[in-house]
């Protein structure tokens, strides 16, 4: 098994695929640990997958914050807020920690196991025969090499890096000129983080601020810092020069409360940013012999909180369906199966989630809800609806994949 990207997603089912006595391979561009633009709020729910993953004490261990809720705050001030109990058992707090340390924690477990990784090392291109995703070149200081697999898996996030090559042929096989242009489509949001000292009175609790043109997030991590990521529109962000400084201050901070909570703050650390093209699912199986996971399957709406839960439920998914398809696989049969049994989990798992956080995203971007009507418009002035609402973006009717780990 070919896994590329080791971000929690492929972690995950890099783990739960060596448990169960599958030879694996993981795949990462980059060397451990390293900073990722991300909210960094890990919900309770993730500290149950961290336990079946072995590696909760370490996860634990790393320095990390504990989050006992969400607050969310109109541009005028108005707030509510989430309680992390609702998501997790009794009195269970979230977690913030960097990606830095989560990461290298998840990979560094996955070595134990047995997974073999390959660090700073990139998937070129896939190798495709018979019309089949058989493996992929990897392209590292030491080379270019064939590795080849049953199954391969792309688990690189937003950058699909392997699902995209698949789209690149289909494009230049079947080229018109719309696909040209939804090829060259501008990305309408940027998504900037960094780390931040001085923030005041954060404590244990994580902000999420609404303004016109987007949201964002603040939330304490370990060693005394604070990690502020937040979505703009990209129309802003080029009024703003392409200057995060300057974005933060001119258009975060016109949100009163994170004014408050900024306007002293230190920066410690380099921003980073990406494009940010669309939000919802993508193809679960883009060819024969390839399938996504995490970020790379769906990319779900930062603000939900849920996106950390999900990339390690898919990557415990994907593991469950490619372990009851192994037996035919090996024989080179069954991946039509594998990918039909792994989309019907898929779609029971995270369809209905996915909707509502649509559903929440177009009203998150809506004018209006930079008011303090649009609260009281919502329900969320309510705690039975707030409740309810916060479930529904992470409810789980799977059974999770059991495995000698």
């Amino acid at each position: 098994m070919i896994v590329v990207g080791a971000g929690p997603a492929g972690a995950s089912l890099s783990i739960h695929l060596a448990g169960a006595g599958v030879r694996v391979l993981l795949v990462e561009s980059k060397r451990f640990p390293r900073p990722k633009l991300c909210g960094e709020f890990i919900t309770p729910e993730c500290l149950t997958h961290f336990a079946r993953l072995g590696v909760e004490t370490e996860i634990s261990a790393a320095g990390g914050t504990r989050v006992a809720e969400t607050i969310f705050y109109s541009a005028q001030g108005r707030s509510v807020s989430i309680p992390s109990q609702w998501f997790g058992s009794a009195g269970q707090m979230a977690l913030g920690l960097s990606r830095a340390e989560m990461d290298a924690r998840l990979l560094q477990r996955a070595r134990e196991v047995g997974v073999e990784v390959l660090e700073e090392t990139s998937a070129s291109n896939l190798i495709v025969e018979d019309e089949r995703v058989s493996g992929v070149r990897l392209k590292s200081v030491d080379g270019v090499r064939e590795a080849r697999a049953f199954v391969t898996v792309d688990g690189t996030g937003r950058a699909r890096v392997l699902a995209k090559q698949v789209d690149a042929k289909r494009r230049s096989v079947n080229e018109t000129s719309f696909g040209d242009a939804a090829a060259k489509k501008r990305s309408p949001l940027v998504a900037f983080k960094a780390h931040f000292e001085d923030v005041r009175n954060i404590d244990d609790r994580c902000e999420i601020y609404f303004y016109k043109g987007g949201y964002g997030g603040l939330s304490p991590v370990e060693a005394g810092r604070s990690n502020l990521c937040f979505i703009v529109a990209a129309s802003q962000v080029r009024a703003c020069g392409s200057d995060a400084e300057r974005v933060m201050r001119e258009v975060v901070m016109r949100n009163e409360q994170a004014n408050s909570m900024l306007r002293d703050a230190r920066r410690v650390s380099p921003w980073l940013s990406v494009a940010l093209q669309s939000f919802g699912r993508s193809e679960i199986a883009p060819s024969e012999g390839l399938l996504t996971i995490g970020d790379a399957a769906s990319f779900v709406d930062p603000f939900t909180g849920s996106g950390m839960l999900m990339a390690l439920e898919s990557g415990e998914l994907a593991a469950a369906s490619i372990a009851r398809w192994l037996p035919r696989l090996r024989r080179n049969e069954g991946f039509s199966l594998l990918a039909a049994d792994y989309e019907a989990q898929y779609n029971s798992k995270f369809e209905r989630r996915l909707r509502l956080c649509a559903l929440l995203r177009r009203a998150a971007f809506a004018p209006q809800f930079t008011h303090e009507v649009a609260i009281i418009a919502l329900g969320l002035s309510n705690t039975s609806v707030r409740r309810k609402l916060a479930r529904a973006t992470r409810q789980t009717l799977h059974t999770p994949f059991k495995a000698n780990i």
